[in-house]
């Protein structure tokens, strides 16, 4: 896709559409809450959601307790969305707008979340640069969850070309770095009453000598 705007595409994408008008509207992000809790992830962890928008994984988590969250996304709208939506909660969160492909941290996460960003990854030396910034800006004992569509989900979203995993294939894709935990299939409902069906897969930071 030559001369293709990611950023522009996405802002046009948040501008036009509401929330409830995207096919990754979840009320109750239940899959990415249980990750959290299955790995008893602390109150004071330090926590980043890769590609959060405006979805409502963060008010979840503030609820929860959570006091070191930080959410990236490439579209300033989707973010100043979220922050509209949570008020005077919005100042007990950092927002961060960038591209995930280039991101460069300055913190080291305890727990990394990605729902369906990664998928968006397509080009080889991406994908290898945002594999490498994740396990560079890990904590030792850090936990890596990504969701993305599975080789059963679609091949599209938002016009965009994505890349399907399966279980063995996002493995052999981490494994310079991460040991899986374990992969579950996901089922999401959009608000269309289309299904599209997930790959969700923990990991641990593989520990270097």
């Amino acid at each position: 896709m030559e001369n293709f705007d990611r950023h522009q595409h996405w802002e046009k994408i948040y501008q036009t559409k509401q929330l409830c008008d995207v096919s990754w509207y979840q009320p109750t992000p239940s899959t990415s809450l249980e990750f959290v809790k299955q790995f008893n992830v602390a109150l004071n962890a330090k926590i980043i959601d890769v590609g959060g928008g405006d979805s409502f994984l963060v008010d979840h988590l503030l609820d929860m307790g959570y006091t070191d969250i930080t959410v990236l996304d490439i579209s300033e709208t989707a973010i100043n969305r979220a922050k509209e939506r949570l008020g005077s909660k919005a100042a007990n969160v950092k927002w961060i707008v960038a591209d995930a492909a280039g991101f460069q941290p300055t913190e080291k996460y305890d727990f990394w979340h990605d729902r369906a960003a990664f998928h968006f990854l397509t080009d080889e030396k991406e994908i290898e640069n945002y594999i490498a910034t994740i396990q560079q800006s890990m904590s030792a004992k850090g936990v890596l969850v990504v969701g993305t569509f599975s080789e059963n989900g679609p091949e599209k979203c938002s016009g965009i070309q994505i890349k399907q995993y399966s279980e063995t294939t996002m493995t052999d894709r981490l494994k310079k770095f991460f040991e899986k935990i374990k992969c579950i299939t996901v089922d999401h409902k959009t608000p269309f009453d289309t299904i599209q069906n997930f790959i969700f897969c923990s990991f641990r930071k593989l520990q270097t000598a």
